[in-house]
């Protein structure tokens, strides 16, 4: 029997997909990338906008006409649309869906398609904890570790806390077991992963190091045990949150094994907005704390998150996101349009009153700057040698990430995927390094 799994949303989301396909082959289920094949359909959903949720729901639409063909496909909704829909709202909107449920059951799944369907053989016991189900990885060299899961934080604006619950931390242990198992089959990249990944706090903080160089912050602690792993070569981790980049969390910056980059989201440059989405810090922290991870590691590549159009945001408030874009001088910034979410804080509190017109000109002039910034930072590179995690090959080209997440092009053999290559760029363009 076979299935078809479709992943919606962030990182999370696809090592989320790592452990769901690894539930489903257990059951001896083979993945099929055509639809129609499919015994069963699982779609892993995202609910940080309503574009996400209206796609899942259109593709619903449409499997719900496939079963009229096809009487015995099981069609199943995880993930986040499910983990928030604590009313049964947003179900009703789909359509032909058997099992709908948050991924934290995701150790029933084998369980319930039997009851619906004998010919799915059940497993035996799994962990109650979907976390510790050991995942299939995508690449055999590069792998998202989660270490944590929900959220206590929230923002104003953001669905996660409903959709994942509460913030709940892996144990120390699992993690550097899992991490091992990684480095000893030849992973050379790992990316931590957490709604608010820097405030890992270890449930069993028994299992550090006595050598450990940090006293304070576990999240650096943690750093510190992965970085004395040996076959690891790059440490990544997202997405963390400014409040918790502590002295400890900055020197952690600086192991290794870190990469020199690191996605830091603000939201907005206003310190009113900042306080409307109940983010914790105004701009002068933000900035402030940036100029202190420069300090520490001058040459790093610094990445955020904004969304433009939140709740009551001015023009005043827009040039001051503006101003503090420059001053930062990001490498990349992943740019949203302000998404009323229901069940947040915002959607009941504050009025959507920014025009869609005016959102998206707003997203399009910080577009346009952050085009212009990073054409203009990736000179620095040119004549300078780059060290790449070669992940693609096509038509005798290879690609992959430098240490500062830029993506690299040079010519090469496809026996490379998988290694790290030093490269000397020869151009920069504003989303890629060409060298050789």
């Amino acid at each position: 029997m076979k299935y078809h799994l479709i992943t919606f949303g962030c990182q999370m989301n696809k090592s989320d997909s790592e452990r769901i396909s690894a539930v489903l082959r257990t059951m001896n289920l083979v993945e099929t990338e055509i639809v129609e094949e499919a015994d069963l359909i699982v779609l892993n959903t995202c609910s940080v906008r309503q574009a996400s949720e209206d796609r899942v729901s259109g593709m619903t639409n449409n499997f719900a006409k496939l079963k009229n063909k096809k009487p015995d496909l099981i069609v199943v909704v995880t993930g986040c649309i499910p983990g928030r829909d604590k009313s049964g709202m947003l179900k009703e909107r789909l359509h032909g869906v058997d099992l709908y449920f948050p991924i934290f059951e995701l150790p029933l799944l084998p369980k319930r398609l039997s009851e619906i369907n004998p010919k799915f053989l059940p497993v035996g016991e799994l962990s109650c904890d979907y976390l510790a189900l050991a995942p299939i990885f995508n690449s055999q060299f590069q792998a998202f570790v989660p270490i944590q899961t929900g959220c206590d934080q929230y923002c104003s604006y953001c669905v996660v806390p409903y959709a994942r619950g509460r913030e709940k931390n892996r144990p120390l242990k699992d993690i550097l077991i899992e991490v091992k198992k990684l480095a000893e089959k030849g992973c050379l990249e790992i990316t931590l992963l957490g709604q608010v990944v820097n405030h890992y706090l270890a449930p069993d903080p028994e299992n550090f190091s006595a050598s450990n160089i940090y006293q304070k912050n576990d999240f650096a602690k943690l750093l510190w045990e992965l970085n004395q792993i040996k076959g690891i070569k790059r440490i990544h981790y997202t997405g963390p949150h400014p409040i918790f980049m502590d002295e400890e969390a900055i020197d952690a910056l600086t192991l290794p094994n870190q990469v020199n980059f690191l996605h830091l989201p603000v939201q907005s440059g206003s310190s009113a907005v900042l306080k409307r989405m109940n983010r914790k810090y105004d701009r002068d922290y933000y900035l402030k704390l940036v100029e202190k991870i420069k300090e520490k590691r001058p040459e790093i590549a610094l990445g955020t998150d904004i969304i433009l159009g939140f709740c009551g945001e001015t023009e005043v408030d827009f040039e001051d996101t503006l101003d503090l874009y420059r001053q930062c001088d990001f490498d990349i910034g992943y740019l949203a349009k302000y998404s009323a979410r229901s069940g947040t804080t915002a959607f009941t509190s504050f009025a959507d009153d920014v025009l869609q017109s005016e959102k998206e000109k707003r997203w399009q002039i910080l577009q346009d700057l952050m085009e212009k910034i990073v054409l203009r930072k990736n000179q620095f590179y040119v004549g300078k040698k780059v060290a790449v995690l070669v992940d693609h090959f096509k038509d005798g080209k290879c690609y992959g990430n430098s240490s500062e997440m830029k993506l690299v092009e040079f010519g090469g053999k496809v026996e490379m995927m998988g290694t790290i290559q030093n490269v000397l760029i020869e151009k920069a363009e504003e989303w890629i390094l060409r060298g050789k």
